[in-house]
């Protein structure tokens, strides 16, 4: 679908993380595709790399020159699409008087980040100005239409997506060889990846804990963030750091594992599966949208390092080829970028006025 209204794409700031970085998926396929598409952020960010690609618009989130900012990029657009909750005030009290509609993409758990009242309601009169609510999972949908009372025609569920042909399985036993050489991991034995930010609510302290039951595994940790440099480091704990390219890590791994108190639908565990990685992780949020219980890997119970060893200790004596198999033909068949994107588009059509 060529041309098409013209979409601005904004988020809270320039890091690669998840709301950012479905965002950035989004702008270059609808690119590809010939589509009008702007990427803007409200804010920067000490831990952006320094050639980022989404012009920031000013000091702080909701300063009163980044709004004036934004009223002016929304005015060169038909549609504004508004990726993490920063988002959702910065487009609601923004664009007011504008007439430039805004899509809201809820891609978190909203009773985690909406847990007391007072915010419920903050967030819910947020919402009420969006034009269209994405969510990334028909269980975020029924959430979001219970909790805020949205009218049912403007919540579409949009899976999370990623573009298969970036995340393809390692070829053969040389090539996993070869991107554990990358890394600095041992050529031999069980290695583990878990990517996220090293953040309370990402529980990284439990994958630690759950190493410490599987002898023989060594535990690849890719990311930063708060509590980087909290954990000793040990023999069999690597920590990478932000890897510019995680499929190097999932081509040397023979597992991932997630261990999260909340998350939505990460893309994290879309790429390990076009990756044909399978997965471990905490049944939280709608994770089971992506991670199919013993058929593409396992699920446990949150905050129980126990459980979690237990599982991984089953994946990696089993046979993870069938399960990566069959977790990247899950994958192609609903969270391929291409299929999201068509989705995407259709609703884009919809909300802009005028087409």
């Amino acid at each position: 679908m060529a041309d098409g209204p013209r979409v601005l794409h904004l988020i809270t700031d320039p890091r690669h993380r998840g709301a950012q970085n479905l965002a950035r998926d989004l702008h270059a396929e609808l690119l590809r595709r010939g589509a009008p598409s702007a990427l803007r952020a409200l804010q920067p960010h000490a831990d952006a790399p320094p050639d980022h690609d989404a012009p920031v618009l000013g000091p702080s989130r909701h300063h009163p020159a980044t709004l004036r900012a934004l009223r002016a990029a929304a005015r060169q657009a038909d549609v504004v699409v508004a990726h993490g909750s920063s988002t959702l005030q910065a487009c609601a009290v923004g664009l007011l008087g504008t007439g430039v509609p805004f899509v809201y993409v809820n891609i978190g758990d909203p009773r985690h980040w909406t847990a007391s009242l007072s915010r419920r309601l903050r967030v819910g009169a947020f919402l009420h100005r969006a034009a269209a609510v994405s969510a990334i999972s028909d269980g975020a949908r029924a959430v979001l239409l219970e909790r805020f009372w949205l009218p049912a025609k403007r919540v579409r569920t949009i899976p999370n997506g990623r573009a298969a042909e970036a995340y393809r399985p390692a070829a053969n036993a040389a090539e996993r060889r070869d991107a554990r050489a990358q890394l600095g991991l041992p050529p031999q034995g069980p290695v583990v990846a878990w990517i996220g930010a090293l953040a309370p609510e990402k529980r990284p302290d439990l994958a630690l804990a759950a190493l410490d039951r599987l002898p023989d595994v060594h535990l690849a940790l890719a990311g930063d963030g708060p509590l980087a440099g909290s954990f000793a480091r040990t023999e069999r704990a690597h920590f990478l750091g932000r890897l510019p390219d995680p499929g190097v890590l999932y081509r040397a791994a023979d597992a991932l594992l997630l261990t999260s108190d909340s998350e939505g639908v990460p893309g994290v565990l879309i790429e390990a599966a076009l990756s044909e990685l399978p997965v471990v992780a905490t049944n939280v949020g709608w994770v089971g949208d992506v991670v199919l219980d013993g058929l593409t890997g396992a699920l446990v119970r949150p905050g129980d390092p126990v459980a979690l060893a237990e599982a991984l200790g089953r994946v990696l004596a089993g046979d993870r080829a069938a399960l990566g198999a069959a977790a990247r033909a899950h994958a192609l068949a609903r969270f391929d970028l291409a299929v999201v994107t068509d989705s995407w588009q259709h609703l884009l059509e919809h909300v802009a006025p005028g087409r």
